[in-house]
C-alpha cells in the first residue's frame, strides 16, 4: 500500500499550520509548530517572506488537505472527479466525500489520537462496520452505519485509556466508550468540517 514517508512534523512545518498528524503531541509544547514554526530545509530560517503565485497558493492548499487526511494524489483527484459529477458545490462535495472515509470517521469518534493511527486500526482489522470487519481505510460510510471496535480486540493495549472516557466529537457521529460502539447519525455537512480549508482554491487548481 502506498504511503507518505515524510516525517509528520516536517509536513506541518512545510504547510505552515498544524495538521494534527501526531495526536496529543500536536497540542503540547513538544509540537514542532510551537518549537520551530519555519519551513524545513536549508533556508527555513530566512526572514525573507515567500510570496506564492496564484498557482502556488492553490497547490499549497491542495497539499495541506492531502496531508491532513493522509490521501495520496491519485485518490485525491478521484474524489474531485466524483464531487464534480455530483449536484452542488464541487469543493464542498469533495470534502464531504473525504470526511466519510472510514479512517476519518474512526478518528472523529475519538477512537484514535490521529488519522494515521486510525488508518492503522482499520488496516489491522480492529474495526467493524455493521458487524462486519472492514480493513479498507477509504471505505465510505453511510448514514446509519454502526461502527465498532471488534469484540475480540477490545482488550488491546491501544484502547486501554478509551473505555469510559469522555470524547468530544462532531454532531454527525456518536460513540459509546463503554460499549465501544458508535453510529454515523447523519452525513457530514460543510459546517461540520471545522478545519481551516479553502476548498475553492483546490477546485480552481484542478480546473486549470
Amino acid at each position: 500500500m502506498a504511503r507518505t514517508i515524510e516525517p509528520d512534523c516536517r509536513q506541518c512545518r512545510r504547510e505552515g499550520c498544524k495538521l494534527f498528524l501526531k495526536g496529543e503531541r500536536c497540542t503540547s509544547k513538544k509540537c514542532a509548530m510551537e518549537r520551530r514554526p519555519v519551513i524545513p530545509g536549508q533556508h527555513g530560517n530566512s526572514k525573507r517572506r515567500v510570496a506564492f503565485s496564484e498557482y502556488g497558493t492553490q497547490l499549497r492548499e491542495k497539499q495541506k488537505v492531502k496531508r491532513m487526511y493522509g490521501v495520496l494524489e491519485k485518490q485525491f483527484h478521484e474524489y474531485y472527479e466524483k464531487a464534480k459529477a455530483m449536484q452542488g458545490a464541487t469543493g464542498e462535495n469533495m470534502l464531504i466525500l473525504i470526511e466519510r472515509r472510514l479512517d476519518n470517521v474512526v478518528y472523529r469518534m475519538g477512537i484514535g489520537a490521529s488519522r494515521k493511527q486510525c488508518r492503522q486500526m482499520v488496516n489491522h482489522g480492529l474495526i467493524t462496520v455493521n458487524g462486519k470487519r472492514v480493513n479498507i481505510p477509504s471505505y465510505r460510510v453511510k448514514a446509519g452505519d454502526v461502527i465498532a471496535i471488534k469484540e475480540n480486540k477490545q482488550d488491546n493495549e491501544i484502547f486501554k485509556g478509551l473505555r469510559g472516557s469522555k470524547v468530544v466529537m462532531p454532531k454527525w457521529v456518536e460513540f459509546d466508550t463503554n460499549t465501544f460502539t458508535g453510529k454515523v447519525v447523519a452525513l457530514p455537512t460543510r459546517e461540520d468540517i471545522d478545519s481551516d480549508i479553502k476548498e475553492q482554491l483546490i477546485v480552481e487548481l484542478y480546473s486549470r
